[in-house]
């Protein structure tokens, strides 16, 4: 890592836009720990190539690729959408607040992090109606207060109204959490409702 606070700011800046390629929502805190150097110098960085800062990143990976919910409220998915193309695959991002976690041990309580996942892969069918059948999921690490879990949800098959979704929800790029769900696409429910 030593090397890295050394490398020439050319080297950096060219590092910094692939790494923003690969993870778009990446913070300055984050890219200025990945790269030894002060968060100002990754903002300077930014600024001289015309890259926004995170927000503006996300509302415009949002604007870009993203489907109507057909199956949930968009404000029923817990986090919020930047990615989402029907039958096919999503994205979401939740950063964890205090609301969100234990209070003696600051650590995410499972639910959350579990309704991210079931509710992205039910927003990622595309049907009037969706609900989760079954769900294998596994807890692979502790999530921390202020920590940014980034959900992606792909469609592996869809069999007659059957789909099984594979959720990976990561922090920094770590697996936290992973499930398959299966979700069944319904007919005639919300008519009857």
């Amino acid at each position: 890592m030593s090397t890295i606070a050394r490398m020439p700011k050319k080297d950096r800046q060219f590092r910094l836009v692939q790494s923003l390629q690969e993870n778009p929502f990446a913070t300055d805190e984050d890219l200025a720990e990945l790269f030894q150097v002060s968060i100002q110098t990754i903002r300077l960085d930014r600024l001289e190539l015309g890259i926004p800062e995170l927000r503006e990143r996300i509302k415009s990976v949002a604007e870009k690729s993203l489907d109507p919910v057909k199956s949930l409220g968009i404000d029923e998915v817990i986090g919020e959408v930047i990615d989402l193309q029907l039958d096919d695959q999503a994205i979401s991002v939740l950063e964890i607040k205090q609301e969100h976690v234990f209070s003696r041990t600051q650590i995410a309580r499972g639910h959350y992090i579990f309704a991210q996942a079931n509710s992205l892969a039910v927003a990622v069918i595309d049907a009037d109606v969706a609900l989760t059948a079954t769900a294998r999921i596994r807890f692979i690490r502790p999530v921390k207060l202020g920590e940014k879990l980034v959900a992606k949800a792909v469609v592996r098959s869809a069999n007659g109204d059957e789909c099984k979704v594979r959720v990976e929800t990561k922090v920094h790029g770590e697996l936290v959490f992973t499930a398959t769900f299966r979700v069944v696409r319904m007919s005639g429910v919300a008519e009857r409702q």
